[in-house]
């Protein structure tokens, strides 16, 4: 007889917070994108004193969350030591969608709190203030700036897994799509610095000059 499967629900409330000071919501580092626009794998790009950007994000935010992951297509690229969710298989697709299919039935948990490997001065408060405006009525809440939605800094519920299923069944792979289409939460902060996003070189010499200021 096949084990059902128990999905566990996440306690994010402030006093839970204040009690460990460590956040019990599982936080995933989706590194599995194509890095078209930089020109190589960004994921490996040497961050501070870190070999690579991934492991730069895995090392801050494993200070703030109980448990970290990292979502990628081959966890055998990276050289350090971390829990690792590799994407289905699913040959010449760097789609997000089965990435966040992946994550859903490797955890079974209820929630998680995504975030991008190229997005590397996220702080902890903007982290705090997103789970504070989280709720178990709503199907994700998402960070906001002037440029627009920012679909990979925020909490995702269980509850848009039938979507994403629907989404990759249907090729479509619009994160922003499903988020205008679910009951998503958007917390607006400031378009400065904190939400700069390693997609081109220009912006990756930048982020250098940050981290050394």
């Amino acid at each position: 007889m096949q084990q059902a499967k128990v999905w566990l629900k996440i306690d994010v409330s402030k006093q839970n917070l204040q009690e460990t000071n460590m956040l019990n919501i599982p936080c995933v580092i989706f590194a599995g994108g194509k890095s078209s626009r930089m020109g190589e794998d960004k994921t490996l790009l040497p961050f501070g004193s870190f070999t690579t950007l991934t492991e730069f994000q895995h090392s801050r935010l494993s200070k703030l969350f109980t448990n970290v992951y990292i979502s990628c297509k081959d966890k055998n690229k990276f050289s350090f030591a971390a829990n690792y969710i590799e994407d289905k298989v699913l040959e010449n697709s760097f789609a997000p969608t089965i990435a966040f299919i992946s994550i859903f039935e490797h955890l079974q948990c209820d929630t998680f709190f995504a975030i991008s490997v190229d997005t590397p001065f996220i702080s902890e408060k903007i982290i705090l203030k997103l789970l504070e405006a989280d709720s178990n009525i709503v199907d994700a809440t998402i960070a906001k700036t002037e440029d627009g939605i920012q679909p990979l800094c925020g909490i995702y519920h269980l509850s848009l897994l039938p979507s994403f299923k629907k989404m990759l069944k249907e090729n479509n792979h619009k994160l922003n799509y499903l988020l205008k289409n679910s009951q998503t939460t958007y917390v607006t902060f400031t378009n400065d610095d904190s939400f700069l996003n390693l997609n081109h070189p220009h912006e990756y010499a930048k982020a250098l000059t940050l981290i050394t200021s």
